[in-house]
């Protein structure tokens, strides 16, 4: 296993801890607070950083591999899942956006899948790269949000923060939804699915 696969599967062990350590204050107390805010915010900037990492390692020394192109998808869906159903349980992110967010991101693992029959990637294009900066900066921004709501409850910004995140969150669920269907247009015109109707 080459050095960006190796920090692929870092990127898996470490995507449970970062749920374990997210739920330690809700499950044996407020004591732990403090000390989970710091290890959850440590634990993300290391996860996000694997992932930059193993994708220039991977292209830079031509190190791309096919357990890498299944297995990296893979990791980033785990990980912003995992980011976003903490934060919906914190009662940061809204409901309704983690839904339609899931929903998308179990769509195209099963696009990919199909597309994997055909020996075609799934196409890039401008709405998937926006949902996935979108996806960063929302989640960067709930897990912010939620160390400064425990650490300076009394702010008075807290409120209009919250407002803010909702509509950030809101754009990451539009994202994923207009690239999910450039996606599936896509594969259509290309006339995929006809292929595999075959």
């Amino acid at each position: 296993m080459n050095v960006p696969n190796k920090l692929t599967v870092t990127r898996l062990i470490l995507v449970p801890v970062f749920f374990v350590v997210f739920n330690l204050s809700r499950w044996f107390g407020d004591s732990l607070a403090d000390l989970a805010t710091v290890m959850v915010i440590i634990l993300f900037i290391v996860t996000e950083a694997t992932d930059i990492l193993d994708g220039q390692i991977a292209r830079r020394r031509n190190m791309v591999t096919d357990l890498g192109k299944v297995m990296d998808p893979f990791a980033d869906t785990l990980s912003h899942l995992t980011y976003f159903v903490c934060l919906m349980m914190a009662g940061i992110m809204p409901d309704w956006a983690f839904v339609i967010i899931m929903w998308r991101e179990f769509g195209i693992l099963f696009v990919r899948m199909l597309m994997m029959k055909t020996g075609k990637a799934v196409p890039a294009n401008i709405w998937g790269k926006s949902k996935t900066v979108l996806y960063a900066v929302s989640s960067i921004l709930g897990i912010l949000f939620l160390a400064f709501r425990r650490w300076m409850p009394d702010a008075a910004w807290l409120s209009t923060g919250s407002y803010v995140l909702v509509a950030v969150f809101a754009l990451a669920a539009a994202a994923s939804v207009i690239s999910f269907l450039t996606y599936i247009m896509a594969i259509i015109s290309s006339k995929v699915l006809s292929h595999l109707s075959r």
